[in-house]
């Protein structure tokens, strides 16, 4: 049995050959994902200048839709398919149940590692940023390309233009998750908003090709800096805003220093189907299933 990429080791887990193996085995198509074979680069203002505007696939909070906390199983019934916007002050109760983050290693008990405002308030408060946009842009985790190139990055160029956004701060959670944020980011970049992408999937990111990315090689859902280590999320915060000036063209790469553990055993966890037995993999085929059905709901109730 070969183990998967990044198990055990030093290297990220490779993303896209992980969920094309899980997939399959529950039945569905392998998916393509996008890439793009040049990258737009908008030149970025000094950062202590800029107004930034965090953009974020995490969903707002509505406790009509079931549990969205800690812990959460995956709830297809928390998704949204439109851009939307919600005030950064008070930092906005927004949760990340709806999508495929590693709930092995993540309990999503502390926003901060996905959301991460109250690092930029306090870099804002610093000097080490000019201001923030008033409002977060939440961004659909859509698989379909189509929608996201056609619908949502304008929606979200719109957005950052209205909130008169110099830079924009992507922070994505799940596996789609990068790659609409990346989408995305292309779209901003191609219009003159500069953009830095903070996340943990570097085989999805750098597959479409971004302008500036953030690698942080922690588990999926944690893409702001570890949970409750408000050290980890300053510096993971401070390196993706060193970006902005630091980068000199298209699919600059950035790599942090941090580690989420000492032997990277969590690795071997996400998606592995080497790892699942046979039952539990049949239970997760009829789980998936429901839960597609959940979305198409959502999805048709959002038309």
């Amino acid at each position: 049995m070969t183990a998967p990429v990044g198990e055990h080791t030093g290297e990220p887990i490779a993303y896209m050959q992980r969920t094309r193996s899980y997939y399959t085995a529950l039945g569905y198509a392998p998916y393509q994902w996008a890439a793009f074979p040049t990258v737009a680069f908008a030149r970025a203002p000094r950062i202590t200048t800029v107004r930034l505007v965090l953009i974020t696939t995490a969903a707002r909070f509505d406790r009509s839709l079931g549990d969205q906390g800690p812990g959460a199983v995956y709830n297809a019934g928390a998704k949204f398919y439109s851009v939307y916007r919600v005030p950064i002050d008070p930092p906005p109760d927004l949760r990340i149940s709806h999508i495929a983050y590693d709930r092995i290693h993540t309990t999503a008990a502390d926003p901060n590692t996905w959301l991460p405002v109250k690092a930029l308030q306090s870099a804002v408060a610093r000097g080490a940023i000019g201001s923030l946009a008033r409002d977060v842009i939440g961004l659909p985790t859509d698989r379909s390309q189509r929608a996201t190139q056609e619908r949502d990055a304008p929606a979200a160029l719109a957005a950052c233009r209205e909130l008169q956004a110099d830079v924009a701060l992507l922070v994505p959670n799940c596996p789609v998750c990068h790659q609409s944020v990346s989408l995305v980011s292309r779209h901003l970049e191609a219009h003159g908003v500069p953009t830095v992408v903070m996340g943990c999937a570097r085989d999805i990111v750098e597959h479409v090709g971004v302008a500036r990315f953030l690698f942080s090689d922690f588990p999926l859902g944690n893409s702001a800096g570890k949970p409750f280590d408000e050290e980890s999320q300053r510096d993971t915060l401070a390196r993706a805003l060193a970006l902005f000036e630091t980068a000199t063209g298209p699919r600059t790469t950035a790599v942090s220093p941090q580690r989420w553990d000492a032997d990277a055993a969590w690795k071997s966890d996400y998606l592995n189907i080497d790892a699942i037995p046979a039952d539990e993999l049949a239970r997760r085929r009829a789980e998936f299933a429901r839960q597609k059905a959940v979305a198409q709901r959502v999805r048709d109730g959002a038309r």
